[in-house]
């Protein structure tokens, strides 16, 4: 029997493993095979099993996983995100390592592979809307301010619950204090040893003193570091060895050593004992390194929080109020309530809600917090508005056209938490290194206490001892595993606060190794916003009034910028819309219609060879005189004959040949692609100093090019903003897409440019460049921190320097490793892109 299961939750190859293994030790299966990429089970039995029977076996790991019929699993999906949309401010949870891929948790806890604290992912929903209540009388919460039902005093501004990653610094913070507080008299007390005629073996015998320090390093093992023990079995259980399983072995070897020296001194070889005859304990050793691993996690959390702090200010762009206008009054809303076509007013300084368009009155607005420019931007009637930028000096009223998680705000923030949770492949070598990391330091650590028990100075257990826990102490594998994540982290946030938003890590990857860029014409190099310059007729057929009224005509269904740019001409010239039928819009080509039974066809001369209708040379010789100024020209036909044309002007954006330059300086090829004819695409190649383009391309023409020079070895980035390049963007190795350009093209897309300006191509480049040195540098900083620091703390220099390596100093250099990583990470907040 075989049945044929959804499964949910599954990120990576080792949730596939996971889920295969639980699955198959289920009672009564002969064989399970499990599909990452369809997400199935195919379970085999000997007979029928409920399939709670899995659901249980699953659910031991935490609800990480979760079994499904076939068919259930968009239901489970909706109530997912049901339930998570219950609970308010509790985020999405991740591993700063990214152990398991982009996999998030719906609570805080322990990355059950690496054993560090699982981190908060800031988005809108762990905003909250200011709320207010009564300093007398708490149960009272009210979302305005306004007075207390009860008392009658003025209600105050509730305090916003601490985010998730605030909340353990605290927890840290006050652990580290406590362990401070009790390991700093065990330290006094270890170190009085080195007096001569030690004042405190007056007080009482060292047998004592070490069963004071015992008593002293309780709450610290068993509190304030416990987790750390607790992290060190998980590992072990699981086989997940990583850093908690090095300080808890190493940690707890020198604590129970102690113990055990103290309860049955006898066991132990005269080479552990002091003079008075007392075993040496090492309850200082132990509680110093576990108060500076803990020291070290402070730090840690503290630098971490710091990582994505370019979130943190998208989400202060935020605001909670609005004022709507209802029924010609204003009232002030929370920005929740905003439904899609509300008439909004913004006022001077006020932040913009959501995303819309002004309906009346003009401003300038500030949208350097979106786009990453300085200078404000002047917007009129009918010009969009972004949701979080900030409004000049004059009120005006807008129409909410995109709210919640729909705005470009929100879409940005999601943008960067999910690229922040994005594995780069350089990662990969990381990754690698680690699965052997820990092991092999165990066996190094048993090989250390061997040869220094055999070959070392007297007393040599003692030197074994202390020198096997250095060896396990000074080893840092997260240091190794953080060094991506975190460049790749402040990177994407770094991108994203200047107009750069990037889709995952691989992309920034990359972008750094790009050696041709592919451009498309209209709305990548020009600015999109196309004009009409002139209507003109063919043979005296039609006038030009009558050539304008059919092109209007056909334009009225199509959303392509050139027919947006010939109705609006039309309606400037009171042309008159003539009923159409049976549109149809061929891609790369125009558009075509029957209107009063005629069959009408407006576009380019593939347009026309594809209506049958034959251009003449005189027709191509008056078009190519436009053409040569870099116009674009469309020629209309009714039943098989060319009637008339449009000339159609965009012009060229004013940073796009510095940007062009800026990327050859780089050793970048620059190539145009346009669907427009050779004659405009040579004016404004020649315009730019291209030397390089092609014209008349049709989509399927730029996905060949983007083949033939991939085959040539080529790593090839492309940038357009249509439909038309959608096909070459998914396919070159690096998709760019103007943000001001279709959906479809910023979904193909791995990198997306807010502003729509070829510039943005330029900062992506020199973020990647930025991002991949920062990347090498980590790895270098941990992988030589490692190289060096394990043999040294084996000993390898005593033999000609007589330098030993205390585990408490191993303990200090393992703690800052990590925080030097994350610190180096930060330096690229303050680069120049």
């Amino acid at each position: 029997m075989k049945h044929t299961y959804h499964i949910h939750g599954m990120t990576c190859n080792g949730c596939r493993s996971h889920v295969e293994e639980t699955l198959s030790k289920v009672e009564g299966v002969l064989k399970a095979t499990v599909n990452l990429e369809k997400a199935e089970a195919t379970i085999e039995m000997e007979s029928h099993i409920p399939i709670e029977k899995f659901q249980e076996a699953l659910k031991k790991d935490g609800d990480r996983y979760s079994i499904h019929k076939q068919g259930e699993q968009h239901q489970h999906s909706n109530d997912k995100k049901k339930e998570q949309s219950k609970g308010k401010g509790t985020g999405t949870f991740y591993c700063p390592m990214h152990c398991e891929g982009d996999k998030t948790y719906d609570a805080p806890g322990d990355c059950p592979v690496c054993g560090m604290d699982l981190v908060e992912e800031q988005n809108l929903s762990t905003t909250s809307a200011e709320q207010w209540t009564c300093p007398m009388h708490p149960e009272i919460v009210k979302d305005e301010a306004g007075s207390c039902p009860i008392c009658g005093m003025d209600l105050v501004p509730m305090e916003a619950d601490s985010s998730a990653e605030e909340k353990t610094y605290k927890k840290l913070l006050k652990k580290f204090w406590i362990a401070s507080v009790f390991t700093l008299p065990i330290f006094l007390i270890a170190m009085s040893e080195m007096l001569n005629n030690n004042p405190l073996y007056n007080i009482m015998e060292q047998k004592n003193w070490n069963w004071i320090q015992f008593a002293l390093s309780i709450p610290v093992v068993f509190y304030a570091t416990w987790m750390f023990f607790e992290r060190a079995y998980k590992s072990i259980k699981t086989w997940n060895l990583n850093m908690f399983t090095l300080i808890g072995i190493g940690a707890g070897v020198a604590w129970l050593f102690s113990v055990f020296g103290m309860l049955f001194p006898d066991v132990f070889p005269e080479q552990f004992k002091t003079e008075s005859g007392a075993v040496h304990v090492y309850f200082e050793a132990a509680t110093i390194i576990l108060t500076l691993v803990l020291l070290g996690q402070l730090l840690e959390a503290r630098a971490h929080s710091k990582t994505n702090s370019a979130v943190k200010e998208l989400l202060k762009l935020a605001p909670n109020k609005a004022i709507k206008i209802v029924d010609g009054e204003e009232i002030e809303v929370s920005i929740d309530e905003i439904e899609l076509n509300d008439i909004l007013k913004v006022k001077p300084g006020d932040k913009i809600p959501v995303d819309g368009v002004i309906t009346e009155g003009e401003t300038t607005i500030d949208e350097s917090m979106i786009t990453g420019e300085p200078i404000p931007v002047n917007k009129s009637q009918e010009d969009k508005v972004s949701s979080g930028t900030i409004n000049g000096n004059q009120a005006f009223l807008m129409k909410a056209e995109k709210v919640g998680s729909d705005t470009l705000l929100s879409q940005i923030i999601h943008m960067v938490n999910d690229a922040s949770r994005s594995r780069a492949p350089i990662q990969n070598l990381a990754d690698k290194v680690s699965g052997y990391f820990v092991p092999v330091v165990v066996i190094i650590s048993l090989l250390t206490f061997a040869v220094w028990s055999i070959w070392g100075p007297e007393p040599a257990y003692v030197y074994a001892l202390v020198n096997a826990i250095a060896v396990l102490i000074i080893a840092c594998p997260c240091a190794l595993g953080l060094a991506t994540p975190m460049s790749v982290m402040v990177g994407v946030g770094k991108g994203a606060q200047n107009g750069v938003l990037i889709k995952n890590a691989e992309a920034l990857e990359k972008m750094d190794k790009v050696n041709t860029l592919i451009v498309d014409k209209t709305g990548t190099i020009t600015e999109g916003k196309p004009t009409v310059e002139t209507v003109g007729a063919f043979n005296n057929a039609l006038s030009e009034k009558e050539v304008l009224q059919y092109i209007v005509s056909l334009n009225t269904n199509s959303e392509h910028p050139l027919a947006e740019a010939t109705v609006k001409y039309g309606k400037e010239h009171n042309a008159e819309i003539l009923k159409s039928e049976d549109f149809s819009a061929v891609t790369g080509k125009g558009v075509e219609a029957k209107i009063d039974g005629k069959n009408v066809a407006l576009g380019n001369p593939k347009m026309m060879e594809y209506v049958k209708a034959e251009i003449a040379s005189k027709m191509k010789d008056e078009a190519k005189s436009y053409q040569k100024q870099g116009k674009t020209v469309s020629y209309l036909s009714i039943d098989e004959t060319v009637v008339g044309y449009v000339v159609i002007g965009d012009k060229i954006k004013e940073t796009s040949a510095k940007a062009i330059k800026a990327l050859q300086d780089k050793g970048i090829d620059v190539i145009m692609l346009t669907g427009d004819n050779h004659d405009t695409a040579q004016a404004v190649a020649s315009e730019l100093n291209l030397a390089d383009f092609k014209a008349s391309m049709l989509p399927e023409d730029k996905l060949k090019e983007v083949e033939k020079l991939q085959k040539n070895g080529k790593v090839v980035a492309m940038a357009g903003d249509g439909i038309n390049d959608a096909p070459a963007l998914a396919k070159s190795d690096v998709g760019i897409a103007m943000g001001t350009g279709t959906d479809v093209a910023i979904e193909s897309a791995m990198i997306t440019l807010v502003k729509g300006d070829l510039n943005g191509i330029v900062k992506a480049r020199n973020l990647s460049d930025s991002v991949m040195k920062n990347i090498k540098q980590n790895l270098f900083f941990a992988l030589i921190y490692n190289t060096l620091g394990v043999p040294i703390a084996a000993g390898v220099l005593f033999p000609f320097f007589g330098i030993l390596l205390s585990p408490m100093i191993a303990a200090l250099a393992m703690s800052f490793s990590s925080v030097s990583v994350i610190a180096n990470a930060l330096r690229l907040r303050t680069v120049k892109i």
